[in-house]
């Protein structure tokens, strides 16, 4: 086993890669249904573009990744996001159109609940505590 002191190590999570069909669609959803701000869209050779979302608050990023004919979309990734208030998100998501599962509540555990993105991705809303 390496010497932990000295080997290299990841310093920090930088982004988060969700698959999407379509970029454009993606970024609006991101953008003006979740809140987050466009951190980085640039071209990558030929068509390509690297698209990447922030949360206002700042973190991690999340890579709107175009995805290759038959790479699935509509993944659990796994990505929790907070907010101030779970109902009131809750509310926002379903206004807005998207799919979005129930509340859940637990003793001693923040309100949460599921929710998918324009592509069927799935990520997790949790209220700060």
């Amino acid at each position: 086993m390496a010497d932990t002191v000295s080997a290299p190590r990841a310093t920090r999570l930088r982004t988060v890669g969700v698959p999407v069909r379509d970029q454009d669609e993606a970024l609006r959803f991101y953008t003006q249904v979740l809140g987050f701000d466009t951190s980085l869209d640039v071209p990558m050779g030929g068509s390509g573009r690297w698209l990447e979302v922030t949360p206002q608050d700042g973190g991690a990023t999340i890579a709107l990744t175009l995805a290759k004919p038959g790479t699935p979309t509509g993944v659990e990734t796994g990505i929790r996001l907070c907010t101030a208030d779970a109902d009131a998100f809750h509310q926002h998501l379903l206004a807005c159109g998207a799919s979005a599962d129930e509340v859940l509540r637990w003793p001693a555990v923040p309100p949460m609940f599921a929710f998918r993105d324009q592509d069927g991705n799935m990520l997790e809303i949790v209220q700060e505590t």
